[in-house]
């Protein structure tokens, strides 16, 4: 009677082919020698799961470089062509660069003559008793203009009506400093909103001038002007009190003209 050998129940217990000799019955040469350990390179699971330095700390980034730089205002130099001074008749300033305006669109200049200016600047004056913010031309009698100038432009702008030369030397139109032109036309550092308009106060005083006192506890009193304060806009008066000159510090608001 013969015997049957019984097959392996489980993994452990089945037959191993021998690397070589899988390899002769496939036809392939012999397998690679073995990679003594820690030679190879490192496993791609382990290098997966080992966390880099990005993941473990994440990239730190300083509140200055969120806050984007303030941005300057173009200044009106670094503009195309260069700026000049005109004379105009005195009290004409308007009328006159309503004619070069006039002038250069007529005759096609656009690409040559570019601004027409009156810098002007906010005058406070004090008009019965009140503070009031006038606009005033800054240079009375003269416009400033940025162009290309050349003898078309030149001609352009010098026969306008009312334009009676530019300014220069011996004749010659001479363009405007950058410190010139920005102190001028009174930009601001900031990139939005309108440049200011400079403010001066306009004097109606002077030391030694006779004034009233309009209201407060020395109303109607009278008296000179000892000193006068720009920055404060204020005066110090000299008011005849029981026989006694005694300075007295009012705004000007505070006082009128005799």
């Amino acid at each position: 009677m013969s015997m049957v050998t019984p097959e392996p129940d489980n993994d452990s217990e089945r037959a191993t082919v021998d690397p070589d000799e899988a390899a002769a019955i496939l036809g392939g040469g012999p397998p690679p020698p073995e990679t003594p350990a820690g030679d190879g390179p490192p496993d791609a699971g382990a290098a997966q799961a080992a966390p880099t330095d990005a993941a473990v700390a994440p990239d730190v980034v300083d509140a200055e470089e969120l806050i984007a730089p303030p941005v300057r205002r173009e200044s009106p130099y670094d503009r195309p062509g260069d700026w000049y001074v005109v004379h105009t008749q005195s009290g004409y300033e308007n009328k006159v660069k309503s004619n070069v305006e006039s002038r250069i669109s007529s005759m096609g200049m656009e690409d040559s003559i570019f601004e027409v200016v009156i810098p002007m600047e906010d005058v406070i004056e004090f008009k019965g008793g009140k503070k009031v913010v006038v606009s005033k031309k800054v240079y009375p009698g003269y416009l400033y203009l940025r162009c290309f100038l050349d003898d078309r432009s030149w001609d352009v702008i010098r026969n306008t009506p009312g334009v009676t030369g530019f300014v220069g030397t011996g004749g010659k139109p001479v363009p405007l400093s950058r410190a010139d032109v920005e102190s001028a036309l009174s930009h601001s550092d900031e990139a939005d909103g309108p440049a200011p308009a400079r403010q001066r106060p306009k004097l109606e005083y002077e030391v030694g001038q006779s004034v009233r006192v309009r209201q407060g506890p020395f109303a109607d009193f009278s008296g000179q002007i000892a000193e006068i304060n720009e920055d404060q806009l204020k005066v110090k008066v000299l008011v005849n009190i029981f026989g006694r000159e005694t300075p007295v510090e009012l705004e000007f608001s505070e006082i009128a003209k005799l």
